[in-house]
């Protein structure tokens, strides 16, 4: 049984692994609280990936003082050696007395071995303590880790009647100043931003992070099968070299269908890196497109796009979130929709969605759905 200090003391680790909620991709957002005696010796959170993890943190802090205090940790200590060394030969060697983990971690290569290390050593292991939350904080990397794929997030801005455009495409703006920029945090938290190509022709936005004070940039995706991306578009420009991840090659990726070897080059040459994956029906496998982006390292995917490209992932069952900010305005029945889903001709074939959050957000309502599955 865990006791309340249990509790206090791995909130506390939750919420210092939530400072890497922007930053910590492809590693999972991790916190560490070491206590003795009642009190907090040490602390630490991932901030980065390649430099510490969040126990090497908190033991630095703690120095000796780590010795017969327990670490309570968000997820299991790894027991690998990848960029950096075994979090839980670090944790052997400081002598701690026992270790309180929210969840295993899913990574193959640990997936237990971590917490089995700790007991064949002595040490005292408890795991399941908030694991709910700690679970939520890296719904991505679970998912990766799981199935292969990404979390996939669908942002979609609508009037009150479910509509996101005008019939001749204007949009420009349903929502207000303070649901564009709440954007942002959705966007900073994202390994990439996935559109596609009728919003890069209609709207040529450059979804990147800007106007909430962190240097990440996600990986920006099109879906565009016959390779209509402008080589001048927006989202093609080099990002400022203060701005982490300015000038790497394939910061863009453009998915097609066409191996044109001209189209390529030229976007290319533009700074993108383009991707020839299978199609279907003449358009890209956007299952084959989530599995590239994690195969890349990417745990949470936000989907900015038309109705079109929901529509298509919707309908392959690959969106497990909707975040949808509702403008108090009506558009009509002429206005275009969120996804095209086709005639359905029973109800056992709706989307069907679970309220996670509901909230106001300047004059806009936010809803965070999740999709049931299953």
């Amino acid at each position: 049984m865990f006791s309340a200090q249990d509790s206090l003391w791995m909130a506390q680790a939750l919420r210092l692994a939530e400072r890497g909620l922007y930053t910590t991709s492809p590693n999972p957002r991790v916190g560490c609280v070491l206590v003795r005696e009642g009190s907090v010796v040490g602390e630490g959170w991932h901030e980065r990936a390649g430099e510490p993890h969040a126990e090497v943190h908190a033991l630095q802090a703690a120095g000796d003082a780590a010795r017969g205090a327990t670490a309570y940790v968000t997820l299991e200590p790894c027991s690998h050696h990848g960029r950096t060394p075994p979090c839980a030969d670090a944790l052997l060697r400081a002598g701690v007395a026992r270790v309180v983990v929210a969840v295993q971690d899913p990574n193959p290569e640990v997936a237990g071995q971590g917490i089995a290390k700790l007991r064949a050593a002595g040490i005292e292991v408890e795991g399941g303590l908030m694991e709910a939350a700690a679970r939520e904080l890296n719904s991505g990397f679970f998912a990766r880790m799981a199935r292969g794929i990404p979390w996939v997030r669908s942002k979609i801005a609508a009037s009150l009647d479910g509509r996101t455009a005008l019939n001749n495409g204007a949009s420009k703006w349903i929502t207000g100043d303070a649901a564009r920029q709440d954007v942002q945090h959705w966007r900073a938290r994202s390994c990439a931003v996935l559109t596609g190509i009728g919003t890069v022709l209609a709207d040529d936005p450059q979804l990147n992070v800007r106007g909430i004070g962190t240097s990440h940039q996600p990986l920006r995706a099109v879906v565009d099968s016959r390779l209509q991306t402008p080589p001048n578009a927006r989202l093609l420009q080099q990002l400022p070299s203060h701005v982490s991840g300015a000038g790497g090659e394939g910061r863009v990726l453009i998915y097609t269908a066409t191996q044109d070897a001209q189209k390529i080059a030229a976007l290319e040459q533009a700074g993108a890196r383009v991707v020839v994956l299978p199609e279907t029906h003449g358009q890209v496998d956007v299952a084959a497109v989530l599995r590239d982006l994690a195969a890349r390292g990417c745990n949470e995917v936000l989907v900015e796009a038309g109705s079109k490209l929901n529509g298509a992932l919707f309908k392959a069952g690959l969106v497990d979130e909707l975040v949808l900010y509702l403008a108090p305005q009506l558009l009509g029945d002429m206005a275009r929709g969120m996804a095209q889903l086709g005639e359905l001709t029973s109800l056992d074939q709706r989307v069907e969605l679970e309220w996670k959050d509901m909230r106001h957000v300047g004059k806009d309502l936010r809803i965070v759905a999740r999709v049931k599955k299953g």
